[in-house]
């Protein structure tokens, strides 16, 4: 913390838990940035299994502390599996209001859709602006992952709170500029005159840096974060990581991630075919950046489509800031404009035999180009830095602030 210690007071709202990884790469590691500048309430949702670690609670809330910052952790409940989220909005509500009559926050930031929704009301209530920071197209994504049925009635209420949100916010937040033309295209009138911020997934640059020029030993084929959800293609990866054993026998594999180990295995191995040269376990957040300096080139498939159109895959920024290439598909929010702007990854057309191949071939050429490190490095040091990402949002906040006539009541 600096020595002069921020007065003005806003809150963050999450549903997303500070232990895991997307909490500490994509929540706290912008909130000790925006900590130097402004008195930060955190309230997030933590996981069973996350909340009874009692060794890394006590890690975080000592982290929390350091930077002035004051955590509000709750227990993410799922159950009753219906009611649970409505639940979640109204237990969201109460709080947001406790913190604002109580603390005079002058300024609600809302990760993702159900907060946004609570800061909608509260905000209107309370006259307190709010952030809606989108994170992706949340109803588009439900639909990809077989969620939510287009045109149903639970669509149509996702869609119609979108609208409200975007069109009440005093400032919105995109991870890609591909999302942002398809909400000028649906959203027009809403966004008319709308303070809009682009800022993709960021990664800490000082944390994740390439490792040895040289390395020793096959190449190390990796995959980093889930892989079992809706909107990742599974079968292209277990496709690509046998694809890549036939042409590379002496390739290993090292798939890092919190997914059910076994399951991960049975997706991507069923048959037992790569055996001992396949690696599926977990990493914590502290060791990431060591384990991702073993790998030589990371792979990351997701499914197409709308949904897809905000994402900004956390993983590919840490890889290329450790100077490592990527191969994924298109349509996936920016990931194909940077990779072909930038030239530090393939693109895969497909799960075929044939497509792979070509990619395949494309990768060893990559591979042995001596500037590809580089490149990478300079792709996310332009791309993804958490700097520059950190002074966009504190931007945001000034000039939100500023429109609402609330900066200098802020500053106490």
């Amino acid at each position: 913390m600096t020595s002069s210690a921020p007065t003005r007071r806003t809150l963050y709202i999450t549903h997303t838990g500070l232990l895991e990884p997307l909490g500490q790469s994509q929540v706290m590691a912008y909130l000790r940035g925006l900590s130097r500048t402004y008195r930060i309430t955190l309230i997030t949702y933590e996981k069973p299994a996350d909340w009874q670690d009692a060794t890394r609670m006590a890690f975080v809330r000592a982290d929390c502390a350091d930077h002035g910052i004051d955590w509000l952790p709750q227990r993410f409940r799922s159950r009753p599996r219906i009611a649970a989220p409505a639940l979640r909005i109204m237990h969201m509500m109460w709080l947001m209001h406790r913190e604002v009559s109580r603390n005079g926050v002058c300024l609600l930031h809302a990760r993702s859709y159900i907060p946004a929704l609570a800061a909608l009301v509260v905000g209107g209530v309370t006259r307190v602006p709010f952030l809606f920071d989108m994170r992706a197209l949340w109803p588009e994504e439900l639909i990809t992952a077989s969620r939510l049925r287009r045109g149903s009635i639970l669509h149509r209420l996702i869609g119609a709170m979108e609208r409200w949100c975007l069109a009440r916010a005093a400032g919105v937040i995109s991870l890609t500029r591909a999302a942002v033309e398809y909400l000028y295209e649906m959203y027009p009138e809403e966004l008319r005159g709308k303070r809009l911020a682009v800022i993709p997934t960021c990664v800490d640059l000082e944390r994740f840096t390439p490792g040895k020029a040289v390395k020793d030993g096959p190449r190390i084929y990796s995959c980093i974060g889930t892989i079992l959800s809706g909107w990742f293609r599974a079968d292209w990866l277990a496709a690509w990581l046998t694809a890549v054993a036939n042409h590379d026998p002496e390739a290993r594999f090292d798939i890092v991630t919190r997914d059910n180990a076994c399951h991960v295995r049975s997706a991507l191995d069923p048959q037992g075919f790569l055996d001992g040269r396949l690696s599926v376990e977990a990493c914590t957040m502290q060791d990431m950046p060591e384990r991702v300096q073993t790998h030589d080139v990371s792979a990351m498939f997701f499914s197409g489509g709308l949904g897809k159109l905000g994402s900004s895959p956390t993983r590919m920024a840490e890889m290329l800031a450790c100077g490592l290439p990527v191969v994924t598909n298109a349509g996936v929010g920016d990931v194909a404009t940077i990779i072909e702007k930038h030239r530090v990854g393939v693109l895969v057309d497909g799960p075929g035999s044939d497509q792979l191949a070509s990619a395949l071939c494309s990768l060893d050429t990559l591979l042995n180009d001596p500037e590809l490190p580089v490149r990478c490095r300079n792709a996310a040091e332009q791309e993804f830095s958490l700097e520059v990402g950190v002074r966009a949002y504190a931007e945001l906040y000034a000039a939100v602030l500023d429109d609402s006539g609330r900066a200098d009541a802020c500053a106490g």
